[in-house]
């Protein structure tokens, strides 16, 4: 699925090429890409035609368009294999076109909505008063936010009775993290998938913020990371960050920092991935029980 950074890459783009559009014409082609609009896709293309869009926006995995004078939104969720292209009006549908925008201008350019497995879509939703769709304002701020607070995260860190990876991939806590980057900022940070959070002091919490920061920035200046032709921009050009990744995917092959062959657990329906060296698993807790 794609990550912050992905996601990011995709909102920039939608900033370029949609801001400032007005929808003319909208096509649902395929009703699971708008099962999150619960009116139905008749009533989202009735709704979305003659809308005027603002600039894209994200918190974490989600982005949205603000419409019009800002009380409704179109989100959309990438799933695992969502892509929003802009593309000429009349270019050949992609083979999974799932939704098509065009726009009232002479620019030439349409919107779509591909998705090849249909876990993700578009809907429109009502703004909160802080311009989030409603339906993702549970979501906490994430890593690449100004307004992203440090010194919080760190007592929800203490807080929970969790372990680092699992806190990390945790959306109320920390939006934006997914498998990939998590393995990275780990491998980082010389911290072990399973490390309990509570043995986390304040230092090493900013530590492992730190590279999860340097971690998705060093991903969004290389466009993200694709691993096959699903995720892409929305000029269908895929990143090429998984070059420089020094974790995930690396099972068997040397750490790039001492050398000893990575190493592949599975995890929470997931694999995580890190260097049985460096990232020293926790060890067992004593039981306190009395004999």
């Amino acid at each position: 699925m794609p990550e912050l950074p992905e996601v990011e890459v995709v909102r920039r783009g939608l900033e370029r090429w949609v801001a400032g559009r007005t929808a003319a014409e909208v096509e649902v082609l395929h009703p699971r890409a708008v099962r999150r609009h619960l009116a139905g896709g008749v009533d989202f293309a009735a709704r979305l035609a003659g809308a005027r869009f603002g600039t894209a926006m994200r918190r974490g995995k989600y982005l949205w368009v603000p419409l019009d004078d800002a009380a409704d939104s179109l989100l959309g969720h990438l799933g695992m294999s969502g892509q929003l292209l802009v593309q000429p009006e009349g270019a050949p549908d992609e083979k999974h076109l799932r939704i098509r925008i065009r726009f009232a201008d002479s620019v030439g350019t349409e919107l779509r909505f591909v998705d090849q497995r249909t876990f993700g879509g578009l809907s429109l939703h009502e703004n909160t008063p802080d311009g989030l769709p409603d339906i993702i304002a549970h979501i906490a701020r994430d890593p690449l936010d100004p307004a992203f607070d440090d010194a919080a995260f760190h007592t929800a860190l203490r807080l929970r009775r969790t372990t680092v990876k699992r806190a990390l991939l945790d959306q109320s806590l920390i939006s934006g993290v997914g498998n990939i980057y998590a393995d990275e900022a780990l491998w980082r940070s010389r911290l072990h998938y399973d490390r309990p959070t509570a043995t986390l002091t304040r230092p090493r919490s900013a530590e492992l913020l730190g590279h999860v920061r340097d971690v998705m920035n060093a991903a969004l200046a290389q466009g993200g990371t694709s691993f096959d032709s699903l995720y892409v921009n929305v000029n269908g050009e895929s990143g090429y960050f998984d070059r420089s990744l020094d974790a995930y995917g690396r099972e068997g092959e040397p750490c790039h920092r001492c050398g000893t062959a990575m190493a592949r657990r599975p995890w929470m329906n997931r694999s995580s991935y890190y260097c049985p060296r460096c990232q020293r698993p926790p060890r067992p807790q004593t039981s306190r029980a009395a004999s």
